[in-house]
């Protein structure tokens, strides 16, 4: 199967000879897919080097001028490093964008932290106005995509991954959605880690909500699971542990809660390892969720042996 990222850059390509609005802006990173795209469109696809502030200035520059820019590249090179340009030139401008990252949290271990970002989203969170959106699989990446570039001049974060769910679900850029019942919690998975949430959950009476768009955050889909399932609630994220649990507290401050937020932790992993090692180091596979999900939620959940 392909991943997220292989199909960005044809997604991408039919979406410029669809609309004339659309232009890519890179910054070295994923060119080559963009060949023929180039040869088709030299003005609208830009490769302005290894100048991660430029390349955010230029997508904005081209957003002043009625383009719809997307903009690629590693996450800590699209979020982190040119975080001020991103703050500035989209936010204070009034200026809209698509960034589509690649690398994730820790998608490439062997490149060490400078090209991981577990706190891309928490980041962004500083700011106002982003739609986020964290899709699960290849074929949710290009129904989001198609989403964030359609979505008028708004600024939209897209997060690709090499992880992947085994299957797509019917994502419509904006609701969680209900793919397990049950009455003794809910658990929110977030983009790739919901294969993971589903084993760790088997045979737990709890309700199992999809994100793959977090921001906005689905304030009414939270309620509405919660009214069934009752108010205590985990948060499992494939970024920084606890990005969202403010968000969750906001969606039921007027009830009585508790909210779980588990992720990436803020220790760095010194030793570069696989993506599989990192996720069950951070407590991310099936057996650590098991442990810790079913460590806060008891036995009301129902709660069996580890995965």
């Amino acid at each position: 199967m392909d991943t997220m990222r292989d199909r960005f850059a044809p997604v991408v390509s039919r979406l410029l000879d669809e609309d004339p609005r659309v232009a890519v802006v890179l910054a070295e990173i994923g060119k080559d897919a963009f060949h023929e795209a180039i040869a088709r469109h030299p003005a609208r696809v830009v490769n302005v080097g290894i100048r991660e502030q430029l390349l955010v200035g230029a997508a904005a520059g081209m957003a002043l001028t009625g383009l719809r820019p997307v903009v690629h590249t590693f996450a800590s090179f699209l979020v982190e490093r040119p975080f001020e340009q991103v703050k500035l030139d989209f936010g204070h401008q009034g200026t809209g964008a698509v960034l589509v990252s690649a690398a994730a949290s820790f998608d490439w271990p062997a490149g060490g932290f400078t090209h991981m970002a577990p706190g891309d989203v928490a980041l962004l969170d500083t700011l106002d106005g982003w739609t986020v959106h964290v899709p699960g699989h290849p074929d949710e990446a290009e129904t989001l995509l198609r989403h964030a570039v359609a979505a008028g001049d708004d600024r939209v974060y897209v997060r690709l991954s090499v992880q992947s769910n085994r299957q797509a679900r019917p994502v419509d850029g904006a609701r969680f959605l209900t793919v397990r019942e049950g009455r003794a919690g809910v658990v929110i998975a977030v983009g790739p880690l919901l294969d993971a949430v589903l084993d760790a959950t088997e045979g737990m009476d709890v309700t199992v909500l999809y994100a793959t768009t977090v921001r906005p955050f689905d304030t009414a889909g939270l309620r509405r699971a919660s009214e069934a399932a009752g108010t205590d609630v985990v948060l499992v994220e494939p970024y920084l542990a606890g990005t969202s649990t403010g968000a969750a507290n906001d969606a039921l401050a007027d009830l009585p809660h508790r909210v779980l937020g588990l992720g990436v932790d803020r220790r760095e992993l010194r030793r570069y390892g696989t993506v599989e090692e990192h996720t069950a180091a951070h407590g991310l596979d099936a057996r650590g969720l098991r442990e810790r999900i079913g460590g806060f939620l008891g036995a009301a959940a129902g709660v069996g042996s580890a995965v």
